[in-house]
């Protein structure tokens, strides 16, 4: 069973790496057809990354007792990306209700970095901006380049 959903996770990453080119989404505010394309791609491959996330979990001892799923994640600051997230939450609305979640980016005293991470009910942080109360973020997934 293990084997094989390495082989599933395998095949998914090579099919990110070939929608990305290899590299990361990077638009500005204006280019939502990243947003977009990004958000399929990740859709795409949401499942075999969540049950991956929940299975080392669950073997390091650290589940996450209520319901989990990955959306894309939006970073807006200092340039504008697509990523991933895990989202969790108590089974049933809250989480069913999360589309994505946004990353907005600051500066503080120009020596702290601080990433804030909202999940959202929309694919579009640029079009809506609105928080779904009782999820949290649970893992976040880079893509190595």
């Amino acid at each position: 069973m293990r084997k094989v959903f390495k082989k599933k996770f395998i095949l998914w990453s090579l099919v990110l790496a070939l929608f990305t080119g290899g590299a990361s989404f990077a638009f500005d505010l204006g280019d939502l057809i990243g947003v977009i394309g990004g958000g399929f791609v990740i859709t795409t491959i949401a499942g075999p990354i969540n049950d991956f996330i929940n299975t080392i979990t669950l073997n390091r001892g650290v589940k996450v007792e209520g319901h989990t799923k990955v959306v894309p994640i939006v970073s807006i600051g200092s340039g504008t990306h697509i990523g991933a997230a895990q989202v969790a939450g108590p089974s049933g609305g809250p989480v069913n209700e999360t589309k994505a979640v946004a990353q907005v980016e600051a500066t503080f005293k120009d020596r702290l970095r601080i990433k804030i991470l909202v999940p959202i009910d929309s694919e579009n942080p640029l079009q809506r901006f609105r928080r779904v109360q009782g999820v949290g973020v649970s893992a976040i997934i880079d893509y190595r380049l």
